[in-house]
């Protein structure tokens, strides 16, 4: 099978709606995550992630690893679908925007040669015309020899598409930290309270200075093979570290979270109104929340390689570090 399929597929527009796989049913690929009530966030770490709050969830089926490029290939072929950054943009959506910026193009990192300042994301962060998921860095890179690492440049409108085809869904906020947590209720990783156990790594993050220097001694530098790393108590890989992962949640104040598919202790849930980015006055779009860190994260800029991190993504907006999986609510 040619996994990147460097051929153009059928283009369609933004609301097609791709056919369902016939069988939605859970699969081996699946792991049964038991309902239960843990503490939500972090009260000692980033702002965003407090305040700490008990939460209970019913039980569903998540996928093992994240959506890989092979998944992601089969279900192009299967429907032709396009992605978000194979399309060029519209300008209406966009004033102001140059126009060698409305052409078909994703955000790529790329690594300085000198000392940045990490106040200013755009050192490292760029957009690139040509990247997308087939061609994760730009024009004359490929996923061809990468099927087993996970998909990425997929925007929310691609994510969704996905999980239509296969019948699945996409878990809440509460619902993904809960089951990244593996049962260790109140834990700082996945795995326990140590990072390297044992001198162990346990998950694919940056070793080094961050943005100019990966020692890559966790033996990758970018992403990594689905299920390269142990999985956590619920038998899920790569929860922690290697892409982040899309929520169903819109993104605000911890506190004004309402996660629509729990039980909140908490006086204080929100109606889940929609975020919007407060330094992009002429382009209002609504920002969903990421969960688990990636690659990129390291100790000297972004220690969100833990359970109770979270972040907000522009849903037009796809990256070479974002990914996703799916879940299965029980009837």
């Amino acid at each position: 099978m040619n996994v990147a399929g460097d051929i153009d597929a059928t283009r369609q527009t933004a609301s097609g709606v791709p056919p369902r796989a016939a069988d939605s049913r859970p699969g081996p690929d699946m792991v049964w995550i038991p309902g239960g009530t843990f503490l939500m966030g972090s009260d000692h770490h980033y702002p965003e992630e407090a305040p700490a709050h008990r939460v209970t969830v019913d039980g569903f089926w998540m996928d093992r690893h994240t959506v890989t490029n092979r998944q992601f290939a089969r279900f192009v072929a299967k429907t032709g679908y396009v992605t978000l950054a194979e399309r060029a943009a519209d300008l209406a959506d966009y004033p102001n925007a140059k126009a060698e910026m409305l052409v078909p193009a994703s955000t790529v990192f790329e690594s300085p040669d000198h000392p940045v300042d990490l106040g200013n994301h755009y050192n490292w962060w760029f957009y690139v015309p040509g990247a997308n998921w087939r061609h994760p860095q730009g024009p004359g890179t490929s996923v061809k020899k990468r099927p087993d690492h996970p998909v990425v440049h997929v925007a929310w409108e691609d994510v969704v598409a996905y999980t239509e085809w296969a019948g699945k869904d996409l878990p809440t906020e509460a619902e993904w930290e809960f089951a990244a947590r593996g049962g260790l209720d109140g834990a700082e990783f996945a795995w326990g309270d140590e990072f390297t156990p044992g001198d162990r790594w346990m998950a694919n993050t940056w070793q080094g200075e961050f943005p100019i220097q990966n020692l890559k001694q966790d033996g990758y530098v970018g992403t990594a093979p689905v299920g390269s790393f142990p999985p956590n108590g619920y038998g899920l890989a790569d929860m922690i570290g290697n892409v982040w992962e899309w929520t169903t949640d819109w993104y605000q104040a911890h506190a004004e979270t309402s996660h629509a598919c729990c039980t909140v202790d908490s006086p204080r849930g929100g109606d889940r109104e929609r975020s919007y980015d407060p330094q992009l006055q002429d382009v209002r779009i609504p920002r969903k929340v990421m969960k688990g860190g990636s690659h990129l994260c390291a100790p000297n800029y972004c220690r969100r390689y833990r359970p109770a991190a979270r972040m907000p993504q522009a849903i037009d907006t796809a990256t070479s570090h974002l990914g996703f999986r799916c879940i299965t609510r029980a009837a």
